[in-house]
């Protein structure tokens, strides 16, 4: 049997991939809370039931999330910390590169500010 792995690089690739979307994002910032029955994350997000159903499961099949009914209650959890460690770094990485923007764009003004009085 021949059976070709899946480069590293390309199943990280799948994993930013899955995270791609900003429900499932938005999803991942709420659970890091805790976990969360159903009816509070379409509270919280203000989307139609169906379509936080579909970003659920793709966090499910993913292995991201856990979910446990509890009468007719589904409630979603983080399936480990390593998820809302993920989520901390990225918010590090946008704050540096968002700092960085900003410093170009007051850079940008002075600039402007400057032929503008000469």
């Amino acid at each position: 049997m021949n059976v070709t792995a899946v480069p590293l690089y390309q199943a990280k690739a799948e994993f930013f991939r899955m995270l791609g979307h900003p429900v499932r994002i938005r999803v991942l910032e709420l659970l890091q809370e805790g976990p969360l029955p159903v009816r509070d994350l379409l509270a919280a997000i203000e989307i139609e039931p169906s379509n936080l159903s579909q970003q659920l499961a793709v966090l499910r099949r993913s292995g991201i999330v856990n979910a446990t009914r509890d009468g007719s209650t589904v409630v979603y959890e983080l399936a480990g910390g390593d998820v809302a460690e993920l989520l901390r770094a990225a918010r590090r990485i946008l704050t540096v590169l968002l700092a960085g923007r900003q410093d170009l764009l007051v850079q940008l003004h002075d600039a402007g500010t400057e032929t503008d009085t000469v």
